[in-house]
């Protein structure tokens, strides 16, 4: 991607983070749908854990998107993440490893994948001291696990390189705004890349980002990621997306073979029609393509291979896209006077193209400002909404559009009909409808759906009732012949001028209440604990129901088999969402053996417990841990 370069230094560059692989697998629930994660820059892992299980996932977002979690630069601003230093560490501006660990396992046990967002092409320029006290000096091409041989020639890559004919060269070998350049054609460096995507899969990671991918040979991403284990802990394939803005020089299908790629000329476009600079949402199609069609005018990659989204850190203080967090004086915002950013990521959730993510940062009123230092959280625990952090991911009628996404999943476009070039409508099949108004003049209209007749809620004002006979927002009734009648308001700044329905949102539709319970099956297992005859394995921990560390019949497992390594397991009912520690115990026939101490805080195995309604949840921890 093109980077902003301050006087201090840089623009959006993307580091990635080495995890800690000594912990124990983490509780596992259910997943969320993976149709919609959403990138939250900057945030804490603490607070990423506090989301997941208070809201992200009873949302049912599918993912988080990490910051790099690597020791990096330390200079007080948003980028400086984004310079590595050392990929085997993971002590960052936003947490420690013990706490990263516990905030995959925590997102986990909420039903919430966790993504990162790793920074390869590049190490840290300038010299000093990083977040885990380590020492670097780019001059000298010091730092703790590369030196000079592992890094390209010191050239810059200079504007005329991109684009046509430019010098795709360049753009490849030569610094991006300064910064060390490694050498990825290297094993050495391959290999150490290698190690920490397999460090963070180990830990429980579910995707990740590559940064900057632009600027390394296709190939060299496709020999590393040939020794990554593509299949995370909890059985699914690794997500890879890879950040390559489009020029006249750099093929992005070179890329598809790895993963798919941030689409750009989504954001690009999204701010286009939205803010109209040349074009109008009626046009979209022609911009985009269709289902089964893709590409348009624009050239945008295959729905498959693309990852969307309004916005991110680097294209919001960039001036590329539609800004909801800029406040820096002189600058548009398109969250004040106006509606644009949340129809444009309304437009983007009901639209069936690409892996959709939601941008949730924090205000800022100069370009190079860090993030800020209060939590988004009072003393309380309750979310301060658009205040120092935007909470983006908890604005309504953006958020409520999550379900909708994952509920429409798999059906085309249809009946896409215009008011005049600033409002538009469709239908997703026989699953949902969205009718959206980006003009300042009302928009009244009877519109065809393909919904079954009867009284939905409009997911942009509220949603049903616990008990389902109701909406805490606007209704709208379709009639038996599928036609539903909209009055949506000008696009003014005041109310969002939208109206989104789906099957899941119908009155008296017989969606049931989210279940209420007060235990949830928890099955733990281990293997390869060396037993002998007359020797039970026990799981002990710091609950009544794992004998508060002590060994007995109610917490002994079952073999599975014969055999001294053969699995042990056993199913305990378990308050829901409730953190857990545990060990593995042998008891009997000889001495007890305890495993040994862990990599976190406590020292012992750490996880939470499912919500109510999911499946039974399985801590699968691997071998027993002498």
């Amino acid at each position: 991607m093109k980077k902003r370069i301050s006087a201090k230094l840089i623009g959006s560059l993307f580091a990635a983070g080495t995890l800690f692989a000594g912990l124990a697998t983490p509780a596992q629930a259910a997943f969320n749908p993976p149709d919609t994660s959403v990138q939250m820059f900057r945030w804490k892992w603490n607070d990423i854990a506090k989301e997941c299980t208070n809201y992200l996932g009873p949302q049912g977002y599918g993912a988080v998107q990490v910051s790099p979690p690597q020791a990096s630069n330390s200079v007080g601003t948003w980028w400086d993440v984004y310079q590595p230093v050392n990929f085997t560490s993971l002590n960052s501006r936003m947490g420690t490893e013990a706490e990263f660990q516990s905030m995959i396992n925590t997102c986990h046990a909420a039903g919430v994948r966790i993504y990162v967002d790793a920074v390869v092409n590049h190490m840290s320029a300038g010299a000093g001291t990083a977040t885990n006290g380590n020492t670097w000096n780019s001059a000298s091409l010091s730092y703790p696990n590369f030196s000079g041989p592992d890094f390209h020639n010191a050239c810059d890559i200079q504007g005329g390189d991109y684009g046509y004919p430019g010098n795709r060269n360049n753009v490849m070998n030569c610094r991006l705004v300064g910064l060390p350049d490694l050498k990825t054609e290297s094993s050495y460096v391959q290999g150490q890349i290698r190690n920490y995507f397999n460090k963070l899969v180990a830990m429980g990671a579910d995707g990740i980002r590559i940064d900057a991918a632009k600027h390394i040979q296709p190939s060299h991403i496709s020999a590393i990621l040939s020794g990554t284990n593509r299949t995370t802990n909890s059985g699914e394939s690794l997500w890879i997306t890879q950040e390559v803005i489009p020029d006249s020089n750099a093929v992005r299908a070179d890329y598809f073979s790895n993963g798919t790629l941030n689409e750009f000329q989504f954001t690009f476009a999204m701010k286009s029609v939205f803010r109209n600079e040349g074009s109008s949402i009626s046009q979209i199609r022609t911009i985009m393509g269709t289902p089964g069609n893709w590409g348009g005018s624009w050239g945008f990659v295959p729905s498959d291979k693309a990852t969307v989204f309004v916005n991110n850190w680097d294209t919001e203080r960039n001036g590329s896209s539609l800004v909801a967090s800029d406040y820096i004086a002189g600058h548009v915002n398109d969250t004040q006077g106006t509606k644009r950013y949340d129809l444009a990521n309304i437009f983007m959730l009901a639209w069936p193209y690409g892996h959709a993510q939601l941008h949730s940062g924090y205000r800022f009123s100069d370009g190079d400002q860090g993030p800020p230092g209060a939590s988004p959280f009072d003393a309380s625990g309750n979310p301060l909404i658009n205040q120092s952090w935007d909470f983006i991911h908890r604005w309504s009628d953006i958020s409520n559009m999550v379900k909708f996404r994952s509920t429409v999943a798999g059906t085309g476009v249809d009946n896409f009909v215009q008011g005049n070039g600033n409002q538009i409508a469709f239908a997703r099949g026989n699953k949902g409808f969205l009718a959206l108004n980006n003009d300042g003049a009302a928009w009244n209209a009877s519109l065809q759906t393909q919904l079954p007749a009867g009284t939905y809620c409009n997911v942009v004002t509220g949603k049903l009732t616990a008990d389902g006979s109701g909406c805490t927002g606007g209704s709208l009734t379709v009639a038996s012949n599928g036609i539903v009648t909209v009055s949506i308001g000008g696009n003014n700044g005041g109310s969002v001028p939208a109206v989104a329905l789906h099957v899941n949102q119908k009155v008296n539709g017989g969606v049931t209440p989210p279940p209420v319970c007060t235990t949830v099956p928890v099955k733990f297992r281990v293997a390869n604990a060396n037993t002998v005859v007359g020797q039970n394995v026990h799981v002990v921990g710091n609950r009544n129901e794992l004998g508060n560390w002590t060994g007995t019949t109610n917490n002994q497992l079952s073999i599975e088999g014969s055999g001294a390594n053969v699995p042990w397991s056993r199913t305990l009912n378990l308050p829901p969402l409730t953190p857990i520690q545990f060990k593995f115990l042998k008891k009997g026939a000889v001495a007890d053996v305890w495993e040994r101490n862990q990599s976190t805080g406590s020292g012992n195995r750490e996880a939470v417990t499912a919500a109510c309604g999911q499946p039974t949840q399985v801590i699968d921890v691997g071998s027993f841990a002498f």
